[in-house]
């Protein structure tokens, strides 16, 4: 059984399914590394220009997108981008200053952080609703991680200097990225392991806020809710009701402007405007009753001014370098990961597209001038995004609009924000935080993914119970260990033939499908590796055994012929190939012969150089299921079963 083709005058039945001609090595190598670099063929643009000329204006068009829009910009996108900028405005203000507390930095870094960096991103960037700024699940990341080394409180210069250095780490990673078009690293980020790593963050950084809430002047520098919880109730005898009044009186202000303005999205704007409202009602009615002298903290003075240089700040000598850099890593691929989930959000609503790779440039860039010129980290935050979007953006400029709306802030009003009281920004935060928990999302992947839902659900109880580190480190396990569990346990079914017809479906999803007697067909839905080679020969082998068990019940003939089905088989390495030639040999001991059907050009390459093609015979080899089978089942009927069998292509019309 399983003689030649040649021997049995089917030398041509290997037409059926030819062997692509061999390629240069070079050839395939520079193919297979632009295609998982460049996927996109980012450069056609600029290599379909003629003249040098030409295509510089083209390459520096593709790294500063605004020489796209800026020529054709008209008075119509200016009108909407400057009503979105004040919008935007409104909001980074409070939010930038409530972010950086809760960094535990000085409150005009996160004014600084509002004015540079938008305006970066506005020439390098290519999403055109993207709002540029700091984020809360970033600016916890970043207090969590160096204050557990260095106190805020007993050495500020040095703790500022380290955020600024991690700011610079993290953009210069964030750029490396996309030059090196390592874009895909960001994707082990799952959707499952965002929705649960932002709840988690958003939850620890509401517990944060009780601090302000409460008027507590101690807390727990730890993140985890049973360290948080302890020094909440610890401290019952110095909870302070004129912040708890205040402080819930505007969490509720906030929250309803919220609701209104989801219930009718025109509202946007009040939703929007409210944080702002907060702070200036807030500011006006501390001063009025002298709150300060009562328990009620305020943010005091704020330097007036643009952003000072801080070049010399930046910390590049032991012994606090490496934990700059580990905590300017982590926040960068958190970042990068919220600034192009955000990116993409919007660009689909709008029907265009952006790089991901030029995204991460943008983003690395401006974070790296960004701490170059005293602002921490920043990147596109969904909440001041979708203001952005609901405002009606045309273009980039309205982060232009917003920085400069930043700027006449610190120049003249800084002196406005001292009597801000500190539980108003807590409730800002709280109100952001609430609607980064996504629960909805966690039941519908409860719904859809039972896995998934273990991945979201890990980080949420790492992050909440452990640290935000924690919480990350559990969530990309998972999410990598599913991934090679899909690499190393592939999925096989087998397939049955629809009634009347040559398709053959999964006989666990079809209940019409019909199996054909003395033919077992097996389907293999993923590439053959040296991580699952040896699984796949047993459990192909485990399929023979049950399918003659159940013959063998039923009174019907054995398994003679096994049918793989090679469609989804995109790629193979050496170890598949000798699982082939080693599963060959093993069934041809049993009286069995193994069939081929619609192998790709890669498997047939491959096959036909490690000689398993030669040794399964090209006469069992077929660009359908369906034509295997009808071969097979003409052999098993044959009357000359000894010389038929051997050559199928002994009979050319059989399907």
């Amino acid at each position: 059984m399983g003689g030649s083709a040649e021997a049995n005058g089917g030398g041509g039945a290997s037409a059926r399914v030819p062997v692509p001609p061999a390629r240069p090595f070079l050839d395939t190598f520079r193919g297979n590394l632009k295609e998982t670099f460049f996927p996109d063929d980012p450069f056609r643009s600029v290599v379909r220009e003629r003249g040098a000329g030409r295509r510089t204006l083209a390459a520096l068009r593709y790294f500063f997108p605004f020489l796209e829009w800026a020529p054709a910009y008209t008075l119509g996108a200016f009108k909407s981008d400057l009503i979105a900028g004040i919008t935007i405005a409104s909001l980074a203000i409070p939010q930038g200053i409530s972010y950086a507390k809760l960094a535990n930095l000085p409150p005009i870094l996160g004014l600084y952080s509002s004015f540079v960096p938008p305006l970066v991103y506005a020439l390098m960037g290519s999403s055109k609703d993207l709002a540029v700024g700091t984020v809360a699940v970033a600016s916890l990341l970043i207090g969590s991680m160096l204050s557990s080394q260095v106190s805020p409180t007993e050495n500020p210069a040095l703790y500022m200097n380290l955020a600024l250095t991690a700011t610079f780490f993290a953009g210069v990673f964030q750029a490396s990225l996309g030059l090196l078009r390592l874009g895909f690293i960001v994707d082990f980020l799952s959707h499952a392991t965002i929705i649960g790593f932002m709840g988690g963050a958003a939850t620890v950084v509401i517990l944060q806020q009780l601090k302000g809430m409460l008027g507590l002047n101690h807390f727990t520098t730890a993140t985890d809710i049973v360290s948080v919880m302890d020094s909440v109730f610890s401290q019952t005898h110095q909870w302070r009701w004129e912040s708890v009044v205040l402080g819930c009186g505007f969490l509720f202000f906030l929250l309803v402007t919220r609701f209104i303005s989801k219930r009718r999205p025109r509202l946007f704007w009040i939703s929007a405007a409210a944080p702002l409202t907060s702070v200036i009602l807030g500011s006006v009615l501390v001063y009025l009753t002298h709150a300060e002298n009562h328990g009620i903290q305020v943010i005091g003075y704020l330097k007036k001014g643009l952003n000072p240089p801080s070049v010399t700040s930046l910390q590049f000598t032991p012994p606090y370098m490496m934990l700059a850099l580990k905590t300017g890593i982590i926040t960068g691929v958190i970042a990068l990961a919220e600034g192009i989930a955000v990116g993409r959000s919007f660009a689909m609503y709008k029907n265009y597209n952006i790089d991901g790779n030029k995204e991460m440039i943008a983003i690395g860039t401006m974070n790296v001038v960004g701490s170059l010129t005293s602002c921490y980290l920043t990147t596109g935050p969904f909440s001041r995004s979708a203001v952005n979007y609901n405002a009606g953006c045309k273009t980039a400029m309205s982060n232009v609009i917003m920085s400069l709306a930043v700027m006449l802030t610190l120049l003249f009003l800084t002196p406005l924000f001292h009597y801000t009281p500190l539980v108003v920004l807590s409730a800002i935060i709280m109100s952001a935080m609430l609607g980064l928990i996504d629960y909805q999302g966690a039941i519908h992947l409860w719904h859809v993914d039972k896995v998934d839902f273990c991945v979201c659900l890990g980080a949420y109880l790492g992050v909440v119970f452990g640290s935000v580190e924690i919480g990350l480190v559990v969530a990309v396990a998972i999410s990598v260990l599913r991934v090679l569990l899909f690499v190393a346990r592939p999925r096989t079914t087998v397939l049955g033939n629809m009634p009347n017809s040559i398709i053959y479906r999964r006989l666990d999803q079809y209940a019409e499908a019909q199996t054909v007697p003395g033919v077992l067909v097996l389907r293999i839905d993923a590439p053959i590796y040296f991580t699952n080679a040896s699984y796949l020969r047993e459990r192909i082998l485990r399929w023979i055994n049950e399918e003659e068990e159940r013959s063998k019940e039923n009174g019907e003939m054995g398994v003679q012929y096994v049918v793989l089905d090679m469609g989804a088989v995109g790629s193979i390495d050496t170890s598949g190939t000798s699982m082939l030639d080693e599963l060959k040999k093993i069934l041809e001991r049993r009286g069995i012969q193994i069939v081929l059907a619609n192998p790709g050009s890669e498997i047939m390459k491959k096959l036909n150089s490690s000689k398993v093609l030669e040794l399964i015979g090209h006469e069992w080899v077929f660009p359908t299921v369906g034509e295997a089978v009808a071969s097979c089942d003409y052999v098993l009927h044959s009357h000359k079963p000894g010389a038929v069998r051997d050559s199928p292509a002994a009979h050319e019309n059989m399907v």
